[in-house]
């Protein structure tokens, strides 16, 4: 298991930027795939973007792209989340999630991630 611990959250105005950070302990960092999900009240938790162990391979949802970028600094095994043009329905808690250890290839399946942070809040006003 991988321990996440994510920071960065908050509450912005329509079309600011926040980034998140999401640090990972516990295995080799680039052996294992990261994701951001987010869920907004009363709804179900939401595949945002993904990155492969090697950071070379991104998935994106359709409704972030070209707004969100993920990225993963392996000399601190910490994946980020930096979100432009934020709008109000970009409100959520936001979870950073890692695959099980050897599983290095992105997914947008909630179900694919074994390790889940704590979540951060990011509230966007309109």
């Amino acid at each position: 298991q991988v321990q996440l611990v994510e920071s960065g959250g908050g509450l912005v105005q329509a079309g600011g930027s926040l980034r998140l950070s999401c640090a990972a302990s516990g295995r080799t960092f680039s052996s294992y795939a990261m994701a951001w999900f987010r869920q907004a009240p009363g709804k179900e938790r939401e595949f945002v973007a993904a990155k492969s162990g090697s950071g070379g391979s991104t998935y994106y949802a359709d409704s972030v792209k070209g707004r969100f970028t993920i990225s993963r600094d392996t000399a601190k095994n910490t994946v980020y989340l930096q979100m432009n043009s934020l709008k109000p329905e970009d409100t959520a808690v936001y979870y950073c999630a890692a695959r099980p250890y050897g599983r290095s290839s992105p997914s947008s399946r909630a179900t694919d991630f074994g390790s889940w942070g704590q979540g951060t809040q990011v509230t966007v006003s309109s």
